[in-house]
């Protein structure tokens, strides 16, 4: 009890002290922008969001701004459900000042995207998103907001990643591309923005930031970004679901900017705060110790929570234990090693495609499956994305490549990681090789080394022909496709499981991937 009073006090006392007025009558008082990224449908949070938003307005020592550093469409059963409908539902009714996208903002595909932003009534801003060959971007690349006597610029940033993994929103089927985020200018866009946003009389220059703080193939990301820039005073990050309270990060003049990233489906709120002296500070709030919430918020919350669970609530199948997608500090497993999770959907596919093996990548698998009643929205929130199933033909030596591509970061968190049936294999950390591919033989059940020159099939979603598996698989044969969804083949697979229960074979993962540091 008595952090969560220090914590209020915090909220309402800490963010400024002063309100005097300046000589045309205007309040003096700190500005505050509270900020979230990568909340990936985490409904529960928005709430508590707009609560403490309301704490200090009512305090009325600060004047008070929100925003969002992308992806808030994907990532649970809200979105998946209603294609991102229910989330700008939410997000229309919170009161953000600007928004910018998220890679997953995409998911749905762009047309999607496109009809969903104009419903959340705010500014969108994204410096680096453009229609191919066109010279404006889709979006404004800044918006200026008025807090008292100041003004504030807000840059959006989108990771040229998003290209790659979500190719399918960016190409039609003939691989023709339709929109580009600019790899090469993403940096001199931004600064381009800056400049005229200082040039309009913006005081500060704050940036969305959809980049991260990895290093990533592109060679953008958010260090790099304030590295190769100068007047911008602080980035709000997102994209690699990062805990940073405040990284400073030397500019192009060696002015420090603080960098900073609350996690990940609402597990912190930050805080930006700008003091009447013009410094600025960067704070994460655990939303769980937020006492505050608005009952306006919690109402519309609510209301979709009672529609999915109506619509979702069906049983599929029963598990004793838990399959888990990521553990319980929200470390994506699936990304970096077997899990039994993994297993279970990769043996779906291969047994329902008929296929030799089956593949799925981590980065498809969005959520856990607790042990108990396995339901319809359980799968959904699991396989979120709207991706046909198929069956493809790979030579050995293509699912060779496969597997050294795509395991090349471990055990860094990948995407494209690949969670298999039907294979078995060793990752070596170190070289960034993977040896000892074997396959199963259906016929005898022993698994026999992978011949370079055979054909094999591999049942897998239409992701893999659109930047699934960094296209290592996007020429191969395409042989089968089928109506149904991935999560439908799952759900297909659990129900004709022997008295509807998770075998305990997938209580641990069973040994299809050995990871070796040499």
């Amino acid at each position: 009890m008595k952090k969560l009073w220090v914590l209020a006090l915090m909220a309402v006392l800490m963010v400024g002290c002063s309100t005097d007025e300046d000589s045309v009558g205007t309040p003096k008082k700190s500005i505050v922008i509270l900020y979230e990224n990568d909340v990936h449908c985490g409904i529960n949070g928005y709430p508590k969001y707009v609560g403490l938003r309301d704490a200090i307005v009512m305090a009325d020592t600060s004047y008070v701004g929100m925003v969002s550093s992308g992806d808030f469409l994907q990532g649970a059963l809200a979105g998946a459900y209603s294609q991102g409908q229910h989330i700008v539902d939410i997000m229309k009714e919170v009161g953000y000042d600007a928004i910018t996208l998220g890679n997953h903002e995409f998911d749905y595909l762009t047309p999607r995207m496109l009809k969903l932003m104009p419903q959340i009534g705010v500014p969108v801003v994204c410096a680096n998103f453009f229609e191919y060959g066109a010279t404006t971007p889709v979006y404004p690349s800044y918006v200026i907001k008025q807090y008292g006597d100041k003004k504030i610029a807000f840059v959006g940033a989108l990771t040229p990643e998003t290209m790659r993994d979500e190719a399918y929103a960016f190409f039609d089927n003939d691989q023709k591309q339709l929109y580009d985020l600019r790899t090469n200018e993403v940096y001199s866009l931004v600064q381009t923005a800056t400049d005229k946003a200082r040039g309009e009389g913006a005081d500060y220059v704050v940036v969305l930031s959809h980049l991260g703080e990895a290093k990533s193939d592109t060679g953008v990301d958010s260090h790099g970004l304030v590295a190769a820039t100068n007047g911008i005073d602080a980035v709000l990050d997102g994209h690699t679901h990062s805990v940073i309270p405040c990284e400073w990060v030397a500019n192009k003049d060696g002015k420090q900017i603080p960098v900073t990233q609350t996690g990940t489906q609402f597990a912190n709120v930050g805080k930006l705060w700008i003091s009447q002296d013009g410094t600025l500070h960067t704070q994460l709030v655990p939303s769980e110790e937020i006492p505050y919430t608005n009952d306006r918020i919690s109402a519309i919350v609510d209301h979709i929570k009672t529609e999915l669970d109506e619509a979702t609530s069906l049983p599929v199948a029963t598990t004793a234990f838990d399959l888990p997608a990521m553990d319980d500090t929200g470390d994506w497993l699936v990304r970096k090693m077997e899990t039994s999770l993994g297993d279970l959907v990769a043996d779906a596919f291969r047994e329902r495609g008929g296929t030799i093996i089956g593949l799925v990548n981590g980065g498809g698998l969005r959520n856990n499956l607790k042990a108990g009643v396995i339901n319809y929205g359980h799968v959904i929130s699991v396989l979120p994305n709207d991706n046909k199933m198929c069956v493809i033909e790979a030579t050995g030596a293509e699912i060779q490549n496969m597997l050294n591509v795509c395991t090349a970061k471990c055990p860094a968190l990948d995407g494209s990681f690949p969670q298999v049936s039907g294979l078995k294999f060793t990752i070596h950390t170190v070289s960034h090789t993977v040896t000892d591919v074997v396959v199963l033989n259906q016929t005898t059940g022993e698994y026999e080394p992978i011949d370079a020159q055979r054909k094999y099939t591999l049942c897998v979603t239409d992701y893999y022909k659109t930047g699934g598996f960094y296209d290592t698989l996007k020429n191969c044969l395409l042989k089968q496709t089928f109506d149904d969804y991935a999560r439908s083949m799952f759900i297909l697979h659990l129900k004709m499981m022997p008295g509807g229960e998770v075998s305990e074979n997938y209580r641990n993962p069973q040994g299809r991937i050995t990871i070796v540091e040499d």
